[in-house]
């Protein structure tokens, strides 16, 4: 009886999955199944001092920084006082290789630790060069700052709700040891919402209010960026570990998918 309660559970759950599953199809991804520079047809870099009063020189092309092996990404971030910088790192981003609009996005990750980390894996408007920020939109699938140790963030930018105006809309919940353990973190994108998970557990809605691009700029296409800052605005705010370095950001894959009939 109790291998025929076990057989039932798994059979219930495993459907669950396929009948999900059979809802999206799969669009884009990077699956990390090579070896050393990330994919140049998938991923352009920024490069510099970028945003947010960040300790760290993010470098373009440098295998010290982003590298891909053993079917992962990983993004480093070192303490070696690259370019007058105490701290280099990466920031991978699809913009002008790959833009999406609407669907499920979802990254496997485990996340580095310490004082000062501050890993995302986020969204941006395409039309930002044109529109500015917060005006272009930003979508927060992830946020981590090390000194909150088990909290995941979710949060979206716009021109009416941003953290300029302290207004923004988000939501955040507490994980198991996301430094040690792989977890899930997506969002699924529709025309009326945007819903935020962490592996199967939906904890944030952001609804479309319907009022315009001020609330709304969600329907328009949008690039994914993957980075690791070191210290900024939110991620310095309980100071910078030197000890810690270097830290990794490991990433098994990033899949975009598509609801089946919206292709």
């Amino acid at each position: 009886m109790r291998n025929l309660i076990i057989f039932l559970v798994l059979f219930t759950a495993i459907s669950c999955v396929t009948e999900k599953d059979n809802d999206w199809k799969l669009i884009w991804s990077d699956e990390f199944d090579y070896k050393g520079l990330p994919d140049s047809t998938k991923w352009n870099y920024e490069e510099g001092f970028i945003r947010n009063r960040e300790s760290q020189f993010y470098t373009s092309n440098r295998l010290d920084n982003a590298r891909v092996e053993n079917g992962m990404l990983i993004i480093k971030a070192r303490r070696d006082f690259y370019r007058d910088s105490a701290y280099s790192s990466a920031s991978l981003i699809t913009k002008n290789k790959a833009e999406f609009l609407y669907g499920r996005i979802e990254m496997n990750a485990r996340l580095p630790y310490g004082n000062g980390v501050w890993p995302a894996f986020w969204m941006l408007g395409i039309n930002i060069t044109d529109v500015g920020w917060p005006e272009c939109g930003e979508i927060d699938i992830m946020e981590y700052v090390g000194f909150d140790t088990l909290t995941i963030h979710g949060n979206i930018h716009t021109e009416a709700y941003n953290h300029v105006k302290r207004t923004n809309k988000g939501s955040r919940i507490v994980t198991e040891a996301p430094w040690e353990i792989f977890h899930t973190y997506a969002v699924e994108w529709y025309q009326d919402r945007i819903d935020f998970y962490l592996d199967t557990t939906k904890y944030f809605t952001f609804q479309n209010e319907g009022t315009g691009n001020d609330v709304w700029p969600f329907d328009k296409p949008h690039y994914i960026i993957a980075n690791l800052a070191i210290g900024g605005a939110w991620g310095r705010q309980h100071g910078i570990d030197t000890t810690i370095f270097p830290q990794q950001y490991i990433i098994d894959y990033i899949r975009v998918y598509q609801k089946k009939g919206n292709e």
